[in-house]
């Protein structure tokens, strides 16, 4: 079935790029009315054009800029919050400037989301927000301390903005993605005796692609998913449930991207 968004008005923050952009494209192509927030340097207005979307300049680490941008919108039906960094670097030398830039993006920005959208659908009794987390809000990948606490910390406000924001008919739910071939990670999938070791914990064998979370956010944000909040949708092949890995018989095989099984 696929999906119908004609007459929704969508909100994507971190919209310009990577998954964001995948989430972006696929409500335009369903139908909807979408706006890229991104910051200025993603050129959100010009990769907007290119959906038929609109794009505007936004910190989501700065509340007047976030509110500026939903004043401007003044309604939106759907509002996903995608935007986000993800630093690498050992526990003991993460520098506070960069600790902080994280959480201000990565968490607070989302509460910043979540509280300017939350007032929009609230006057209309009515909506879905969806959060961009990650498999990192549960595990505790090494070098990424601020991304994972930030990531971590999006669950508490995902059950919160669910717990108070139900009576007024908004859902609120968030996506796990697990390794995802972004701009990111592009130099890792090109490595493939790198990813040959990490994809034999993956169930189903392979990285995925921006699209692939893209379809769980339109789902989340659907009628399909009406009786669904405060919920958490993985998107990571299986690594989840892989805690032992999958791929090690003899049998198995590598071919540069993915694991296959030959019998």
């Amino acid at each position: 079935m696929p999906f119908d968004f004609h007459n929704k008005r969508v909100v994507v923050t971190g919209g310009a790029n990577g998954i964001g952009l995948a989430v972006s494209r696929s409500f335009a192509a369903a139908g909807a009315s979408v706006s890229i927030l991104d910051l200025s340097a993603e050129k959100p207005a010009e990769v907007a054009q290119t959906l038929g979307a609109q794009g505007y300049a936004v910190d989501v680490s700065d509340k007047d800029s976030v509110d500026d941008a939903f004043n401007h919108l003044n309604d939106s039906d759907i509002v996903v919050a995608g935007a986000g960094i993800a630093p690498h670097g050992p526990l003991m030398s993460v520098p506070a400037d960069v600790w902080n830039r994280t959480l201000a993006v990565n968490l607070t920005g989302v509460f910043h989301t979540v509280q300017a959208a939350a007032a929009c659908m609230k006057r209309r009794k009515g909506g879905a927000i969806v959060l961009i987390a990650s498999t990192n809000s549960y595990d505790g990948e090494p070098e990424l301390v601020a991304y994972n606490a930030s990531k971590a910390g999006l669950l508490g406000i995902l059950h919160t903005a669910a717990n108070e924001l139900g009576p007024y008919r908004i859902r609120v739910n968030a996506v796990c993605p697990g390794f995802i071939r972004t701009r990111l990670t592009e130099s890792q999938f090109s490595r493939p005796e790198l990813i040959s070791e990490y994809f034999k914990h993956i169930a189903l064998g392979r990285g995925g692609e921006p699209a692939e979370v893209a379809h769980a956010v339109l789902f989340l944000a659907s009628d399909l998913a009406s009786y669904i909040t405060g919920a958490t949708l993985l998107v990571d092949g299986g690594q989840m449930a892989s805690k032992f890995g999958t791929w090690q018989r003899e049998t198995d095989i590598f071919d540069g991207q993915r694991w296959t099984r030959n019998s």
